[in-house]
């Protein structure tokens, strides 16, 4: 896959990508998203790769949308890439696999966004977050107004986008917004460790524990109570449930196929 605006490689069972747009502090356009969306799916096809780690380096995360980009499209562009960011940024969140993202610096409108759409989110001690877009004349499009909410609840989801006020590491910590802060060196080292963690869990509960709170998300507590009470039953009829158990009952490491 010919990649311009992301960097991609494969380390044994972790997939990490990096944002690369430097010169513009990774700001998304519709170049890096669409190259996101390809990405995405192509990792989904890869059985090797069991979690991810997205990031966009040792100093910004992402700026935000391209403003000089944006300033000059009509309201029909915007309709359609924003539509795009939706579809990328929802391969992250639907994924069948843990998607970890190693923020440092800016991680700012569309920037925050993305990484909403991660699983887990770790942070460097000077990482910087926010929904800015109001001080623009705009709102979030690509999923603030609805990840951000359940992330962190409704009354400091207002506060942020209607202020449109930038927090620190700190802050987004004691808001649930990330869920670890970490030294800038060593960054990319915990997000691996933390992969490697995931990775080595059964793939197929993975991906319902994943599809289990997801669906919760959009459904009434009875709905998403009974969804986890067949899919939990579902995974009594899988390999890795048998290992699992075994193993646990055996006093040894389980090696889950997938399966």
């Amino acid at each position: 896959m010919d990649l311009k605006n992301l960097l991609y490689e494969k380390e044994a069972d972790i997939g990490i990508i990096t944002l690369n747009r430097p010169k513009v502090f990774n700001a998304t356009n519709t170049e890096l998203l669409g190259e996101l969306d390809s990405l995405m799916e192509a990792i989904s096809r890869d059985n090797e790769v069991r979690a991810i780690i997205l990031t966009g380096g040792e100093k910004v995360f992402a700026a935000g949308g391209d403003i000089e980009f944006m300033s000059k499209a009509t309201a029909l562009e915007m309709e359609a890439f924003i539509g795009l960011g939706h579809k990328a940024y929802d391969k992250l969140a639907n994924s069948d696999k843990p998607v970890i993202a190693a923020i440092a610096g800016m991680a700012l409108g569309g920037g925050c966004e993305l990484a909403l759409a991660c699983d887990i989110r770790i942070a460097t001690d000077d990482a910087k977050f926010g929904q800015p877009e109001i001080n623009l004349g705009i709102i979030p499009g690509a999923g603030g107004t609805q990840r951000l909410t359940r992330a962190i609840g409704q009354g400091w989801a207002k506060y942020l986008i209607m202020t449109g006020k930038v927090i620190n590491a700190e802050q987004a910590l004691k808001l649930g917004l990330i869920t670890e802060i970490v030294a800038a060196e060593q960054l990319m080292t915990r997000a691996r460790k933390l992969a490697k963690d995931l990775a080595s869990k059964s793939p197929v509960a993975m991906r319902m524990a994943k599809s289990s709170i997801n669906n919760g998300s959009n459904s009434s507590l009875s709905s998403a109570l009974l969804y986890e009470q067949k899919i939990w039953a579902l995974l009594f009829a899988t390999e890795d449930q048998k290992e699992g158990m075994n193993a646990f009952l055996e006093k040894r490491k389980p090696e889950f196929k997938g399966k």
